[in-house]
């Protein structure tokens, strides 16, 4: 599964010259914890949270920041929209972010956020079974005799003769995320 399924888009991006009100008022209306910030041409120039901003909104005094670009992050980790979610996982978790950019061609395009990926990993049964014969449909466009059965995110296959578990095993880990690995019965 790739970053540009599972990404929201279009991704909700701020201005350096927004002020930091108007972008809590944007994370807050859009219930996000974070967003891009554009630049004059709408290349990616930073990234706001709601900490950023609430350490700004609570900085003491006339030194209070004013602007999104007074209190944006100008390092950000990014992802192109056909990174595997696994790898996008991965860089989630060692960089402690909670979302990500998703770029094509330079452009932001969407964002990807850990509820994102927690969205996909909390489907019922029905719909990761659904999930997996749309899969396997997909792969064996002549083979509709697989019975999948799925209780509590593990899945028993019964198929055609001469497909290897772990050849299916490893299409269905690849490409629908939330199922454990398969297990192929005869």
């Amino acid at each position: 599964m790739l970053a540009a399924e599972v990404m929201s888009s279009p991704a909700i991006t701020l201005r350096r010259d927004d002020s930091v009100r108007r972008a809590i008022r944007v994370l807050y209306d859009h219930d996000i914890t974070a967003a891009p910030v554009l630049g004059e041409h709408g290349e990616l120039v930073g990234m706001v949270s709601e900490i950023d901003l609430l350490c700004g909104a609570f900085a003491p005094g006339a030194s209070a920041p004013r602007t999104v670009a007074d209190v944006m992050s100008r390092q950000v980790s990014t992802v192109e929209d056909t990174t595997d979610a696994r790898v996008l996982t991965d860089l989630m978790i060692a960089k402690r972010v909670k979302s990500v950019p998703v770029l094509r061609d330079e452009r932001v395009v969407g964002m990807v956020s850990r509820h994102d990926l927690m969205a996909l990993l909390a489907r019922s049964d029905d719909e990761l079974r659904e999930a997996v014969l749309a899969a396997l449909r997909e792969r064996y466009p002549s083979d509709a005799s697989w019975e999948v059965l799925v209780r509590d995110g593990e899945i028993d296959l019964r198929g055609p003769e001469g497909q290897g578990p772990g050849h299916v095993g490893d299409l269905l880990e690849r490409t629908v995320p939330g199922v454990r690995p398969a297990r192929l019965l005869r």
